[in-house]
């Protein structure tokens, strides 16, 4: 199950996302859908929060990877989640998608 809770961030203009639970599966097709289809129209995702998270699969850390190369900030706590978002942000982000780069979700 995959928990995914949208709050507007006072800091700038977007929504940080508070996920909890198993990004695994089709949750991850869920929180695609999520970003995709709710923020994107209105607002942009600023920042990630998996401190809630208890697995990623392969299919979750391609998609969290991807939301980083477009701007979100990846935040964790415990082993599992920081472990794997070091991992994602040691590759550089590609100048076409920097932060709030134009690149969608496919």
């Amino acid at each position: 199950m995959l928990k995914i809770t949208g709050q507007q961030s006072q800091a700038s203009e977007g929504v940080s996302l508070v996920i909890e639970g198993r990004l695994a599966g089709p949750w991850v097709e869920e929180l695609r859908t999520y970003c995709r289809r709710v923020l994107e129209p209105q607002q942009r995702c600023t920042m990630i929060d998996l401190t809630g998270v208890t697995f990623v699969d392969a299919e979750g850390k391609a998609l969290l990877a991807q939301l980083w190369q477009q701007g979100v900030e990846l935040r964790a706590s415990g082993c599992l989640t920081r472990c794997l978002v070091e991992d994602i942000t040691k590759v550089r982000r590609t100048a076409c998608e920097g932060p709030h780069g134009s690149k969608r979700l496919s």
